[in-house]
């Protein structure tokens, strides 16, 4: 097996100001819960706050699923410039890292999947048994993130998106992203309530809910996706397929079925698997906005199964 070399790890300018970033992007909804349930508690929730969690939930985590990881990790499938771009800034305004930052981190995983050189495994130089597991999975969820050794090199994983001008100046774009993705939940928020109070809370369900329910869910895909479920496919990692998490995670946690075959613009392969991404795609491709859409047969899955 291969190990990473140095030209496969991204060097970071400023470590202390990229944990201090993370930390802060980390905390921030966590607080926003807080508030949430002291809104709670005042019986100030209402109908208009949810519709705006919903729609901007669903906007950026089908940019993280269908956009960064489908589309530009995986070119599972094809679309229009405006449209390639357009996902790519609904990722970014899920705050979880520049675009060519993340899709590069994603390549690495896949390379080094759960072996020395994944920047997020649950299972390598953790220890043994229940503390090494428990410490396995805190640094796969959230303290990968705060670590710059395993990272992907942009100009070994990612070269096709530095050089897409379209990608690049998202990626160069990134704060503006985020901002949009702060500001259309305040402006949902007044729109639907007439007030600017509704627009705070609007901006608290829409914007830092928002961010803490999407963050954990896809930092799940990266920990508990590959520790606890069921293996219909026999990889070389501990990827894992995991049901109660598709609806959440937009089909993302049939994660065994993704690692067994990356390119797939479906992760759900049998017809039970729910995977909105992938329907997603099918309506794209369907009014002709996706095309060489990559699928697996059932003879290619079943082969595989039988290995």
């Amino acid at each position: 097996m291969s190990t990473p070399g140095a030209d496969e790890i991204q060097p970071v300018a400023n470590e202390t100001r990229d944990r201090i970033i993370t930390g802060t992007v980390t905390v921030l909804p966590i607080l926003g819960l807080g508030l949430v349930c002291w809104q709670l508690w005042e019986r100030a929730l209402h109908w208009h706050d949810v519709v705006v969690f919903l729609i901007v939930y669903a906007a950026t985590g089908l940019g993280i699923t269908v956009g960064f990881h489908r589309l530009l990790t995986h070119r599972s499938f094809k679309t229009k410039r405006w449209l390639r771009a357009t996902f790519a800034a609904l990722g970014s305004a899920a705050v979880e890292g520049p675009v060519i930052s993340w899709v590069s981190d994603h390549r690495k995983h896949h390379v080094y999947a759960d072996r020395d050189g994944d920047p997020h495994s649950p299972h390598v130089d953790h220890g043994v048994g229940w503390r090494g597991a428990l410490r396995g999975l805190l640094h796969a969820h959230v303290g990968w993130l705060f670590i710059h050794t395993q990272r992907g090199a942009k100009e070994r994983f990612a070269p096709d998106l530095i050089d897409d001008p379209a990608i690049r100046f998202v990626d160069r774009t990134f704060v503006l992203w985020v901002a949009l993705g702060l500001l259309v939940p305040f402006g949902l928020g007044y729109a639907l309530g007439g007030s600017w109070l509704t627009g705070l809370t609007g901006l608290l369900w829409g914007g830092l809910v928002r961010m803490l329910v999407l963050h954990h869910v896809t930092f799940s895909i990266n920990s508990l996706c590959h520790f606890f479920g069921r293996r219909r496919f026999d990889t070389d990692d501990h990827s894992r397929n995991l049901l109660w998490l598709a609806p959440l995670s937009f089909g993302e946690s049939w994660h065994n079925n993704h690692h067994a075959f990356p390119t797939s613009a479906r992760h759900g392969l049998r017809p039970w698997e729910l995977d909105l991404s992938a329907m997603l795609i099918r309506g794209l491709e369907s009014v002709g906005l996706a095309w060489d859409v990559v699928r697996v047969s059932g003879e290619r899955q079943d082969a595989r199964a039988g290995t």
